[in-house]
């Protein structure tokens, strides 16, 4: 048996979290034959602006966009250390007729910079897509179990109850930021375009014997041929660094919501109150076979930091422009820009997995919530005896001290809470049995977060409305 041993480094995101979906958007294929749609955009529009072009040099170019010759590529670039070149004289290897008119008037920005916009582009709608059916999924869950009472936490300590519905809810309301934010960047990207080596347009108007007109017209075709309604009106060499830093903000959102959700999840199957999927095979510890350790949700949390901290790149990128041009950007936005989304990919998938096949244990969750709903129900039972006849302020201290004297039995000796049985038989608060479990109900204690989550679900139905085309997602989780 012979075992094949990888002698090279392959990048986590790609081999083990990432959809192919998003890798295939930032692969060489894409990037490289968006490179070629672009020379052909800008050939193709020079030639109806009136450039001695021939349609034979475009449909030889359209004929080999997506043969890349990658050899060819490697052996210029090796030679030139120039990638864009390089790719040029490939192209022109595969049309020679067309060689004379490739990347006319053209930056390696031209290429560059427009694929960059391009392929967010189609990430963004990809991350837009998982986004909206994580909603649909966690709203479904959220209605669900919009009534079922459970116990709150703030600091992590026992607070006045809510329902579980409610706690979704939040963390829906969470994503539906995002989504916003989203469709905010989605709508707001523009095409760099045509504007030459500093941003001036110089070389086009050159072409374009000074014709001003025509050189703006060259840039509103290639925009369309692209798919794109608007160019920024302004750029120096590249479009504005800025672009990329709102992009893995939105991005960076997205992680710091699921990060919350994964946190809340993890601490929920401490208590025993759910567990995250979990296979019939899957180990949990390699030295304890009984554990169920939540290692999706812990995943999430891992990749979230990846992607938070990496929305500080851009920032930096952003701030350290000189002038019109420097490529101190160029090594970092191949790799953060990409790993970004591939992140965000990663963890959509993982939330929209666990939060598909959480398993909800009801009665874990009323044992929490009735161990505490006698200290939360005092001041309820207080109101109740004082309207009764009673007196306020000795109720009060009789609380106080039945309730420090629970509580030390609870801690010091791990004996159930009986504070109920103390204010039961105190003769001060006259209260029978029967009076005391009516105002032992929990739903008591939930003010409006049946309510609430009712009224934000109709909400969310409306939202996803808009969407109803991109409902309906395979997601796989490979480990």
């Amino acid at each position: 048996m012979v075992i094949m041993m990888q002698d090279s480094y392959e990048n986590p995101l790609c081999k083990r979290y990432a959809s192919h979906e998003m890798q295939a958007i930032f692969s060489d294929d894409s990037k490289f034959s968006t490179w070629r749609k672009l020379w052909i955009a800008l050939a193709e529009s020079q030639m109806e602006l009136g450039l001695n072009i021939k349609q034979e040099q475009i449909d030889e170019m359209k004929e080999n966009a997506d043969a890349i010759n990658y050899e060819a590529a490697a052996r210029y670039e090796a030679e030139l250390r120039h990638d864009v070149m390089a790719h040029i004289y490939a192209y022109c290897e595969q049309c020679p007729k067309a060689k004379p008119i490739i990347h006319l008037g053209a930056t390696s920005c031209y290429v560059g910079d427009n694929t960059d916009i391009i392929l967010q582009r189609l990430a963004l709608n990809l991350i837009k897509k998982m986004l909206v059916n994580l909603i649909a999924k966690l709203a479904d869950f959220a209605a669900e179990h919009k009534a079922l009472p459970c116990l709150s936490y703030t600091h992590f300590q026992p607070a006045q109850p809510s329902t579980l519905g409610k706690r979704a809810a939040l963390w829906l309301q969470d994503l539906l930021f995002d989504l916003n934010q989203l469709e905010f960047a989605c709508n707001n990207l523009k095409l760099l375009g045509c504007k030459g080596t500093t941003g001036t347009q110089a070389s086009f108007l050159a072409l374009f014997d000074n014709d001003h007109h025509k050189v703006k017209q060259l840039e509103e075709k290639i925009a369309a041929k692209l798919g794109f309604d608007e160019t920024y009106p302004l750029s120096s060499q590249t479009y504005s660094r800025k672009i990329d830093y709102y992009i893995l903000s939105v991005l960076s959102g997205i992680a710091q919501s699921a990060a919350k959700f994964s946190n809340d999840i993890r601490l929920l199957s401490h208590l025993k109150e759910v567990d995250e999927p979990f296979e019939n095979n899957q180990v949990g510890s390699s030295a304890m076979a009984y554990k169920r350790n939540p290692m999706r949700s812990e995943r999430i949390a891992s990749l979230a930091r990846y992607v938070i901290i990496g929305a500080i790149n851009p920032a930096f990128t952003a701030s350290s422009q000189w002038f019109e041009r420097t490529l101190d950007d160029s090594a970092n936005r191949r790799i953060s820009i990409p790993e970004a989304f591939l992140g965000v990919d990663a963890i959509l998938s993982l939330y929209i997995n666990v939060i598909s096949g959480l398993k909800v244990y009801p009665k874990m969750i009323k044992k929490h919530l009735d161990e505490e709903l006698p200290f939360i129900a005092t001041e309820n039972i207080l109101m109740h005896c004082v309207n009764k006849g009673g007196d306020r302020q000795l109720l009060h201290e009789r609380i106080r001290v039945h309730s420090l004297d629970a509580a030390l039995r609870i801690k010091e000796l791990g004996k159930e809470n009986d504070l109920i049985d103390r204010i039961l038989n105190d003769e001060a608060f006259c209260l029978t049995s029967e009076e005391l479990k009516r105002l032992l109900v929990a739903d008591l204690f939930t003010g409006r977060a049946k309510e609430q989550t009712e009224e934000f679900l109709l909400e969310i139905k409306l939202i996803l409305l808009a969407y109803q085309d991109q409902l309906g997602i395979d997601i796989k989780i490979k480990v």
